[in-house]
């Protein structure tokens, strides 16, 4: 009896489809029907399904004349080219509606077909603009799944996480009740196995309308089995089948939620009576999903992005401590808690040779030893991490449940040099929906009796407790002792050529940083497109619709520019680091001049008044000074707006050694409280809110400030603010 393992299973080869959808596949060399569903009779006039199988669709003039009404179908050697792309149209069959769709896949022409189901109850949502607004992950799924309630509205709605050992976890549900709720439970990786995995990337949206209906047969008259991978109407494999019934529910809906290209997870929806969505409802839940997941995937961008300055900040601070000692022993041990904290550990351990310092919670020196005698036996990266390391060797080494989890990072490997960071032992429950463990039975496939894993038959909470292991380090822990090693490369005395290959690793961390910079502003600008052009066309087609809907409408339309202008101002901070600068003497009346007419007019307040004084010649690059009194002017500009009489002055001056720049308003000021964030990038001011902005034009000033060898600050009351702009004069320029 052969045995079949859950990733095994070939569920993209079914040989049937869901009693729903009815289909026709046509060669797209010769252009004759290949195969159908045995159920294709009961929509066109024909005596049997397999009086189509080997003839041309024009041999048939009722289905021909009614194809050929189809804006999508007037030859179908125009889609040979286009494989696995979907084209929908309706067509009108017998007086009854039906959602027509059109793809190619291999050599094969999919004609799929499927009622059309009129909803006079439907709501759409009023809040899909909220997902660019949400400053948490948590917020965002929440916010899809009430919007998808409004569409689609099964008993029990959920955002399934998946983990980085295929296994996953409900983040997030909407429940009424009918089922009961799965709120915060894990499922085992075999749950959802590779090939359905796999299959969720490439078919993104699945829906199980009937677990109890008879599926319908494919005839064909080739012997190959039929790739039915991008069909909607795909029959689900029996196991999967009793899985959703064991769940307690009839019918199922699953959105993939797809994050860098990446299976991040699912919206998976679950009824407990057998419940059919129809094809343009299924369509809209997949769009606003790619919404949320656009959305995620930027709230994610952010906040790596912040993560990685303020660890510059940090590290900057400790090559200043490092300097300060002779040998890298004396400045990892006088820094030993900033160390620790970087990849927030609970421990932490300097080796070399004979010494050995700690900080935080550490095993006995012995134990210490011991791990690091282990480390030279069996690793050979530099770096090793591990958050089951008292799990995996604690009986071996004689580990306590202070090294429940290690880094372990490798200094100079012939000089006994070895830090180690530790984490403890973390008391960790893990909640299952149902017991985990695979149970074996079986099950007769195609008249074969196999042996398969079968599906449970209970979803009661199940509780796992997890001993050995640590709280898992994050990838940001993996980034933070990154830069610790390139930090320690960066101030050790070394050779020659170790400096020179010290310099080739930051050149390469420097154009990571430059290409994660342009990963934000080029390739999230397709889908920021694509929504857009989406959200202008939905409001063509509202006509007549009510003014606050096409409102909300817009709101869309100017929350992605604003995405857009974030995306493009993170590049110029890119830009104002990295950028060659050409130091020249400048003369900045005209610019100034030129910056401050069209910022009235870019903020609409023609009644501003600007008073330039004296302006002072500069040393400084053109382009950057540039976006320096952009920056400064707009803003000074667009927070006076608000004032009765709004007032804007610009004076320079020479203060001997340094060309001083003030620009003064009496716009809004800055609050006291809110100093320390000025210039920290994505910050923004509470009072400033109501103003559009995103917060980066001043760090790009105070960047390309410290470039230029200057200086930027200001002074500010309830009155106003003045921002002091200190230049370098050009008679100490090195020309």
């Amino acid at each position: 009896m052969n045995f079949i393992e859950c990733h095994e299973e070939p569920i993209h080869i079914p040989g049937h489809v869901q009693s729903f959808g009815y289909l026709i596949g046509v060669c797209s060399v010769s252009e004759t029907i290949n195969f159908c569903s045995e159920n294709i009779s009961e929509i066109f006039d024909i005596s049997s399904a397999e009086a189509l199988l080997g003839k041309k669709i024009s041999d048939f003039p009722g289905i021909f004349n009614l194809l050929s009404e189809s804006e999508i179908y007037s030859s179908v050697s125009e889609y040979t080219k286009r494989e696995n792309e979907t084209y929908f149209d309706k067509i009108c069959i017998d007086q009854k509606k039906y959602h027509f769709s059109l793809f190619r896949n291999g050599f094969n022409i999919f004609l799929e077909f499927e009622k059309v189901i009129d909803n006079p109850n439907k709501r759409i949502t009023n809040k899909y603009d909220n997902f660019y607004i949400i400053d948490n992950d948590q917020g965002i799924w929440d916010q899809l799944l009430n919007t998808l309630s409004n569409i689609i509205n099964y008993d029990r709605m959920m955002v399934y996480k998946f983990m980085d050992d295929g296994s996953g976890k409900v983040i997030s549900e909407i429940n009424n009740g009918v089922l009961e709720s799965y709120s915060g439970l894990h499922y085992p990786e075999h749950d959802i196995p590779r090939q359905a995995r796999e299959l969720y990337l490439k078919k993104r949206k699945r829906i199980f309308s009937n677990a109890y209906a008879e599926p319908v047969p494919i005839i064909s008259k080739i012997d190959s089995p039929i790739n039915l991978t991008y069909a909607s109407a795909r029959a689900m494999s029996p196991i999967h089948g009793q899985y959703v019934k064991n769940s307690g529910a009839s019918s199922s809906f699953s959105i993939s939620i797809i994050i860098d290209d990446k299976l991040w997870g699912l919206v998976t929806c679950q009824n407990k009576e057998a419940k059919h969505i129809d094809l343009e409802d299924r369509v809209q839940a997949g769009i606003f999903t790619v919404l949320a997941s656009n959305a995620y995937a930027s709230f994610k961008s952010k906040k790596d992005l912040e993560y990685r300055l303020d660890l510059d900040v940090k590290l900057s601070f400790l090559k200043a401590e490092f300097l300060k000692y002779n040998t890298l022993f004396e400045s990892l041990a006088s820094n030993k808690r900033e160390l620790r904290n970087l990849p927030k550990a609970d421990g932490f351990a300097v080796i070399s040779d004979a010494d050995k310092i700690t900080d935080g919670v550490v095993p006995s020196y012995e134990t210490i030893q011991k791990i690091v005698d282990w480390a030279y036996d069996n690793t050979s990266d530099n770096i090793f991490i591990s958050s089951s390391f008292l799990k995996d060797y604690g009986t071996e080494l004689g580990l306590d449940s202070s090294a429940a989890g290690v880094i372990i990072y490798f200094v100079e490997r012939s000089k006994n040099e070895i830090l180690i960071w530790f984490r403890k032992e973390f008391d960790e429950h893990i909640n299952w929906a149902g017991n985990p463990e695979k149970k074996i039975e079986v099950l007769s496939l195609n008249g074969i009796d196999r042996k398969t894993v079968s599906p449970r038959t209970s979803f009661q909470v199940f509780t796992e407790n997890i001993i050995g292991s640590s709280k898992r380090w994050s990838s940001k822990s993996d980034i933070a002792v990154k830069s610790i090693r390139d930090l320690i490369l960066g101030t050790s005395h070394k050779q020659y050529i170790m400096i020179k290959k010290l310099n080739d690793q930051l050149k390469k961390v420097n154009e990571e940083l430059d290409s994660f910079s342009y990963t934000i502003s080029h390739d999230l600008g397709t889908p920021l497109t694509v929504m857009k052009l989406n959200a202008q066309m939905l409001l063509k087609s509202l006509v007549n619709a009510d003014e606050k809907d096409k409102k909300k409408i817009q709101s869309i339309i100017g929350e992605i520019d604003n995405m857009a202008e974030m995306m493009q101002n993170v590049l110029q901070l890119s830009r104002a680091k990295h950028s060659e600068i050409l130091l020249e003497k400048i003369e900045t009346e005209s610019t100034i001049e030129k910056i401050t007419e069209n910022a009235k007019m870019t903020y609409n307040t023609p009644h501003s008044t600007v008073v330039i004084k004296e302006c002072p010649e500069v040393l400084a690059d053109r382009t950057m000074l540039h976006q320096v009194f952009l920056n400064i002017i707009n803003n000074a500009i667009k927070y006076s707006s608000g004032n009765e009489k709004p007032f804007i002055e610009i004076e320079g001056s020479d203060n001997g050694d340094y060309i001083i720049y003030r620009i003064k308003d009496n716009g809004i000021g800055i609050p006291e409280t809110e100093k320390h964030k000025m210039f920290k990038i994505f910050n923004r001011m509470d009072n400033a809110k109501k103003f559009k902005g995103n917060g980066v034009g001043l760090s790009i000033v105070h960047r390309i400030m410290n470039r230029l060898g200057g200086n930027v600050d200001y002074e500010s009351t309830n009155e106003g603010t003045c921002f002091i702009l200190t230049f370098q004069k050009p008679k100490f320029a090195e020309i």
